[in-house]
């Protein structure tokens, strides 16, 4: 029985062969993906990997209502006269500074598939090369966008009217999304740098606090000294919270807007290339 098994298969693997090769050989390839369509891909990956893992939604739910609570109702009184008139002041300013702050776990996530061997594999497929970047950083402009709403609600809920309506809300948040776009570029680059997913989060925090908390976020520029006056007036994170902030006021701050578009253009040009040649070279 084995004798005639064995049999049967010597005689059907040389067909089975040739026509497969044939099927091959005939068959048109199936086009290439597009760069749209392979940066959305991995930018549903990103997507899964919250669906799979919820507990990455505290950073963007957890700590920005820490945050606003806090700085609210410890400050307000002492800087504002009362909790409700400071924040609307301070709550754009604790959106920019939260959002900003949780870019830097995109650089994170690249390391951790660095380590895991997930780039080996990417890196084999027949795809545009910055589409695993880019799905990264698309991933993560919905947790953004979460954070964005999850703090807005709750400033809704303390007292904070925005007079610019949602016209006026829904501006801020996009151009807060598109500079945390360009921003995350940086971390992308730390992540392909260096070695730990750890190492990543002490310069990302070193950067970012210092960063953040050197800014209009909290207070007026003018109560500074003038040294460090200098410095916050010029930040990148100075203009994007005094355009947000203007917006949703319901006014125009053409400057700071032309500033925070400008300085995302910076990061994109300057740290873009560098991510994807040390990508390349990985």
């Amino acid at each position: 029985m084995s004798t005639a098994t064995s049999s049967e298969t010597k005689d059907l693997s040389p067909v089975s062969t040739e026509s497969l090769a044939a099927l091959l050989v005939t068959r048109e390839r199936p086009p290439r993906p597009s760069a749209l369509s392979t940066s959305l891909t991995f930018g549903w990956r990103a997507i899964l990997k919250i669906k799979h893992v919820p507990e990455q939604l505290f950073d963007v739910t957890a700590f920005p209502i820490m945050n606003l609570l806090m700085f609210t109702y410890l400050f307000g009184g002492a800087l504002a006269g009362s909790p409700s008139d400071y924040i609307q002041f301070v709550l754009p300013g604790i959106l920019v500074m939260s959002v900003v702050m949780i870019t830097m776990y995109t650089g994170v996530s690249v390391n951790i598939d660095i380590e895991k061997g997930v780039f080996d594999r990417i890196r084999s497929l027949p795809i545009w090369r910055p589409s695993a970047m880019v799905g990264y950083l698309l991933g993560d402009a919905l947790r953004y966008t979460i954070a964005s709403v999850v703090m807005l609600s709750v400033g809704l809920l303390l007292g904070y009217r925005p007079d610019g309506g949602f016209v006026g809300v829904v501006a801020g948040i996009a151009l807060l999304l598109l500079f945390s776009f360009a921003f995350s570029w940086i971390w992308t680059m730390f992540g392909l740098m260096l070695r730990t997913e750890k190492s990543v989060m002490s310069v990302s925090m070193m950067v970012i606090f210092p960063l953040t908390f050197l800014s209009n976020v909290f207070v007026d520029p003018k109560t500074m000294p003038g040294w460090l006056q200098a410095f916050v007036n010029n930040s990148p994170i100075t203009h994007l919270a005094s355009a947000v902030r203007g917006l949703m006021a319901g006014d125009w701050p053409g400057v700071e807007i032309a500033w925070t578009l400008g300085w995302a253009g910076l990061f994109l040009l300057v740290f873009g290339p560098v991510t994807m040649r040390l990508y390349n070279r990985k």
